[in-house]
């Protein structure tokens, strides 16, 4: 997912996505133990996405209480 299609997200929608995404990684680290999978790009790609996730969070809340606090 791009970064332009989760800037367009609420924040609620990418909390829901993170929690997907966390799952999807454990689902896939339990698959790599079983011997189920060896493809390693597929964890590596998971944990970049929670990642730019994340950081768009963070983005949206440092965001938001800069400019609340220009207000106050």
């Amino acid at each position: 997912m791009k970064a332009s299609e989760i800037r367009s997200k609420s924040r609620q929608e990418i909390l829901e996505e993170v929690d997907a995404s966390r799952r999807e990684l454990l689902n896939i680290k339990f698959q790599w133990q079983a011997g189920e999978t060896r493809n390693p790009a597929q964890k590596m790609s998971v944990r970049k996405s929670i990642a730019r996730l994340l950081t768009i969070l963070r983005e949206m809340d440092s965001y938001a209480h800069k400019h609340l606090g220009e207000k106050e």
